[in-house]
């Protein structure tokens, strides 16, 4: 089931506007038609630069999420699924195509084309050009007269780099550079990444770094007539970075093309695959597609949740565990809540008192320096408790909900503070059973280098299965609840358990007959 989230929330994946480095362009003879230069010198190609707004002036590396969007709603029409197994670690590393070729050869627009075909959740695109080096004073000037060699593998801060990929490949949050090709300089904001099903990496030297290359899953190579790449550069330069066609032509003789010669075309030969004429190579493009499908259906993993409810069964509780004194206050709470009978009123006023109570006990374990985490939805009825006792706390969001049809987990949305990794985390759901949607969230907090030590999860009621799935998955991560039940039912609800906290809570009560006893259950 999808998930909605309102457009002014962060998402997941911080999508880039703005239109590619290199345009598809119909193939045709180097001296007639759109690609000409004679077309080229008549229609775009003023000796001044136009005055009229650029389409895209920096570097470009973004993620695809599969969303659709309103003017008011962002809605997220496939989840992520588990990229970690039951142990809570990373089983499946994202895959890497490596796509190398001339400037302007088209390499964008076979990404782009490849994304579109592959049609799998949650694909990156990550752009060489984000990587050039900061440049001196004196690199800058020179820069400013196109004497600056940006052809040369000196150019790019490949240390840089090969970081960011391999964190990308384990699946880790990652932050990528942007770089502005009109001053020759970063920008201060770094764009955000996260959630890689599949990498696609695109530059001029894509294949010239040996420990790039050993990232690489899949590497080819976008092989484009020299006239036709020349053209496409003239166009991009001039209309979208601000370049005069002087300067544009002289680089080009001095830099762009010795250096495809020398660095470039060499490294065709480390190529998996040579695509000919670009995106408009579509039998190259369905073979490149047959290839990464088959490999991410090899790489599956598939959930067992029969295996991981009865993995820890007869176990004592863990010593990470922390339930608080079941007074009779507490347990007369626990009473009303659970009874299928109360009013939705009475529900949410004794919820909000055992949450307020529990958020207490916990702060007792914890520093000043928190940031607060919420599943989503009932997760998020946690958060006012929160607030309550914890000024100007900065709160996140996680939502994960069960696909159907498979039975697991799947990540949906992601909202979290910035610099997360700084602090102590308190992680809240309302109640876990199964401890799937917190093992999702707390893999999600590490990706984003959150301490293992650091995350605190809370909820108002476990069942035994929910607590030691996570404490063998994540020993290091501390549990804080009101009460823990024994059981879950076959469907993996908490029995007695307290129903569907999130319906009873926001009132979207399921039918009488999702009860199973007096006191109800839970998922």
């Amino acid at each position: 089931m999808a998930g909605t989230i309102n457009q002014s929330d962060v998402q997941m994946q911080q999508k880039e506007d703005g239109d590619d480095d290199e345009r598809s362009m119909s193939r045709s003879d180097s001296g007639s038609g759109e690609d000409s230069l004679d077309g080229l010198l008549r229609h775009r190609c003023p000796l001044t630069p136009s005055i009229s707004p650029r389409k895209r002036t920096t570097s470009q590396s973004k993620t695809e999420p599969p969303l659709l969007r309103t003017n008011k709603r962002t809605i997220y029409t496939a989840g992520r699924p588990p990229w970690y197994n039951v142990t809570g670690t990373t089983f499946k590393e994202a895959f890497v195509i490596g796509l190398c070729g001339g400037s302007a050869s088209g390499k964008t627009t076979v990404a782009n084309k490849i994304i579109e075909a592959l049609d799998v959740p949650w694909v990156v695109l990550l752009s060489m050009d984000s990587f050039y080096k900061v440049l001196t004073k004196e690199e800058q000037e020179l820069a400013a007269r196109n004497e600056y060699n940006f052809d040369h593998p000196d150019a790019f801060d490949f240390e840089l780099l090969v970081t960011v990929l391999r964190k990308l490949k384990k699946g880790k949050s990652i932050k990528v550079p942007v770089y502005d090709f009109t001053s020759h300089s970063r920008r201060k904001e770094w764009k955000t990444v996260y959630g890689a099903n599949v990498v696609i990496f695109e530059g001029i030297l894509a294949f010239a770094n040996k420990d790039l290359l050993k990232l690489l899953d899949m590497k080819v190579f976008v092989d484009t007539d020299s006239d036709i790449r020349l053209v496409r550069r003239l166009k991009r330069d001039i209309t979208e970075r601000g370049r005069d066609i002087t300067g544009v032509i002289k680089q080009y003789n001095k830099f762009v093309k010795p250096a495809f010669e020398q660095y470039i075309e060499p490294t065709v030969q480390v190529a998996d695959i040579v695509v000919p004429r670009g995106g408009e190579n579509f039998v190259a493009l369905d073979l490149i597609v047959q290839h990464v499908h088959s490999q991410l259906e090899k790489r599956k993993l598939r959930w067992d949740m029969s295996a991981l409810a009865s993995a820890h069964q007869g176990q004592p509780l863990p010593k990470t565990l922390s339930v608080m004194e079941s007074t009779p206050q507490v347990r007369g709470m626990h009473t009303i809540i659970r009874n299928k009978e109360t009013n939705r009123d009475e529900f949410i006023f004794y919820s909000k008192r055992l949450m307020r109570l529990l958020i207490e006990h916990a702060l007792s374990f914890l520093p000043l320096k928190i940031s607060g985490v919420s599943i989503l939805r009932a997760g998020e009825t946690m958060e006012q408790a929160l607030m309550a006792v914890c000024k100007d706390i900065r709160l996140g969001k996680i939502l994960i909900q069960t696909n159907h049809d498979t039975g697991e987990p799947e990540l949906h949305y992601l909202r979290l503070p910035k610099d997360i990794s700084e602090d102590y985390v308190i992680l809240m759901d309302s109640t876990v059973s199964t401890g799937a949607a917190a093992l999702m969230a707390i893999r999600v907090l590490l990706d984003h280098d959150v301490q293992e030590d650091k995350i605190f999860l809370l909820s108002l009621l476990m069942a035994e299965m929910g607590v030691h799935s996570v404490a063998y998955a994540f020993p290091k991560v501390r549990i804080i609840t009101t009460a823990v039940d024994k059981k879950v039912n076959d469907e993996f609800h908490i029995i007695p358990g307290i129903g569907n906290f999130g319906d009873r809570y926001f009132g979207t009560d399921a039918p009488s007959d999702w009860y199973e006893s007096d006191e109800g259950m839970d998922y």
